[in-house]
């Protein structure tokens, strides 16, 4: 009785509160001590998000709960401040990290590091809506949202349709639209012998649990050191890449990874074990085991077999991405020669060719576009920073870590569909010579979905052709790119932000909202 009314101050049933939090809502107004000339509102977000942890610990400690964060600008007071409050000190850029110059940074990422540990320890999550035109500190706080599987959406104001469809699907629980949260996730990984757990990278925060002897690696990669991570809030897209490292068992002169020739024929097993509870408080467990065979390294043919190049992608870019989140040096020249060389090593042991002759070369077909995967892989936002601020690189990666395959795929290298009169939709190669006059293209991009229209079909649209009966045929073709826009908006989240009927300018300058990457320069 004393616990039920300790957290009646603070929680009550919705039918109870919700006259009064319509209320508030309704009230709420600008601060009514507006900024001194040339300063930044005084903000103290930090300390409002360490407010909500321990108000969330000491009321419900160990039971699902969220706390949702609003914020519009950066913190520029108690922990967690970001940046001073004179306009003159302009935010940190990611020159001023790599040459340690952001002065608020490392105090602020201790300090939301600090309240990630505590939201984690009590099951407890962190959502948090960035929507500002300038930074608000997302690469300090994101340490609270990536540990505790919280929903992270970045936008350019709170009347930006990407925030309010976002926000409004969180609350969706029925239909295809659905996210299908859970919570109170454990995810555990079981291996047979010599196959160790090296880490996992995603939305979740580590267990100190070992359940064999000898099944954790030495080399840690994400969030290593257990077999075990914690998942406070999942939903239906939830992905973890999982890294094994195959420990020496005595091959040619010691080599890492050899298997002896008794073991070759054997089978090794990996198993998988998800337990989360459901939105309606139903809990789930899902077990999935799969095994492989044991073989030689020097038998290529067998090793290629069970290759998939676009799940090998996709853990290269959480790998890669992970590392320059936490190496110092690991900057964007040095990502890109990490990358090369692991293709480079790739292509020599997979590859087919005759020495001198570089026309001679070719892939075996598992491994046939992985080199354009990782291609677009280093010019991407994921790798590049140019012209991106720590917030939207950590917004970027953030989202990486926690998508399906198909969708970081997406990311990495965005999808072009051309629709026309002469056959269904098809898909092009991403270059300018895909864009025709009497052409409908829709670029996706992930996080921007893209219709461009040739410049026939601007001029039949602006002539409203498509109004006239006998062009029944227009207008299909017109509807047919913005209904597969909209489905791709109906199951995506955060939901991408919409750019409809772009034309190619009378110059031939293309316009569609989308960053254009050139090679060669410099």
């Amino acid at each position: 009785a004393g616990a039920a009314g300790h957290q009646s101050r603070f929680l009550v049933p919705l039918s109870e509160c919700e006259f009064q939090l319509s209320a508030v809502l309704e009230d709420l107004a600008r601060d009514s001590f507006p900024a001194l000339p040339d300063c930044r509102p005084a903000r103290c977000t930090g300390t409002a998000i360490a407010v909500a942890a321990t108000l969330l610990s000491s009321s419900v400690a160990g039971q699902p709960a969220r706390a949702l964060l609003f914020v519009g600008g950066a913190a520029t007071d108690g922990g967690g401040q970001v940046v001073g409050k004179d306009l003159e000190q302009a935010m940190r850029s990611h020159k001023d990290i790599a040459k340690d110059a952001a002065p608020f940074m490392r105090k602020a990422m201790k300090w939301y590091e600090a309240v990630a540990t505590q939201l984690c320890t009590n099951a407890h999550c962190l959502d948090i809506f960035a929507c500002s035109l300038d930074q608000v500190g997302l690469a300090e706080m994101k340490v609270c949202a990536e540990k505790t599987g919280g929903m992270v959406v970045l936008a350019e104001s709170f009347a930006n349709t990407v925030f309010k469809t976002s926000f409004a699907r969180i609350f969706s629980y029925e239909g295809d639209n659905a996210l299908g949260v859970s919570s109170g996730g454990v995810f555990e990984v079981i291996t047979s012998r010599d196959v160790k757990v090296a880490g996992c990278v995603g939305p979740c925060a580590a267990l100190d649990k070992k359940l064999l002897p000898g099944a954790v690696a030495d080399t840690a990669i994400g969030s290593g050191g257990t077999t075990a991570w914690k998942l406070c809030s999942l939903c239906n897209d939830t992905s973890l890449a999982v890294f094994f490292e195959v420990t020496n068992t005595g091959g040619k002169e010691g080599s890492a990874g050899a298997v002896p020739a008794a073991q070759q024929q054997q089978q090794f097993f990996l198993q998988f074990v998800t337990m989360a509870t459901l939105a309606n408080g139903e809990t789930r467990l899902r077990v999935t085991t799969t095994t492989r065979r044991w073989t030689e390294g020097a038998n290529v043919n067998e090793i290629a077999a069970g290759f998939d190049q676009e799940a090998g992608a996709t853990l290269i870019a959480r790998q890669l991405t992970w590392k320059m989140e936490t190496e110092d040096e690991f900057d964007g020249p040095a990502a890109t020669r990490w990358l090369d060389r692991s293709l480079i090593r790739l292509c020599q042991r997979f590859g087919d060719y005759r020495k001198d002759d570089a026309a001679s070369f070719q892939l075996m077909p598992q491994f046939s576009i992985y080199p354009q995967f990782l291609f677009n892989l280093r010019r991407s936002q994921f790798v590049q920073v140019f012209n991106n601020s720590p917030d939207e690189t950590a917004y970027y990666r953030m989202i990486l870590w926690r998508q399906n395959v198909l969708n970081s795929l997406v990311m990495i290298q965005p999808t072009l569909m051309a629709y026309s009169f002469n056959g269904p939709p098809e898909p092009v190669l991403l270059d300018v010579c895909s864009i025709a006059a009497d052409r409908i293209l829709v670029l996706d991009a992930y996080f921007s979905v893209v219709i461009f229209h040739g410049v026939t079909i601007a001029q039949w649209r602006k002539a409203n052709y498509q109004d006239q009966p006998e062009h029944a045929a227009f207008a299909q073709l017109l509807a047919a790119p913005k209904a597969d826009a909209r489905q791709i908006l109906g199951k995506r989240f955060p939901v991408p932000r919409l750019v409809g009927q772009c034309w190619l300018t009378p110059p031939g300058c293309c316009i569609i909202g989308y960053p254009v990457h050139t090679r060669g320069v410099g």
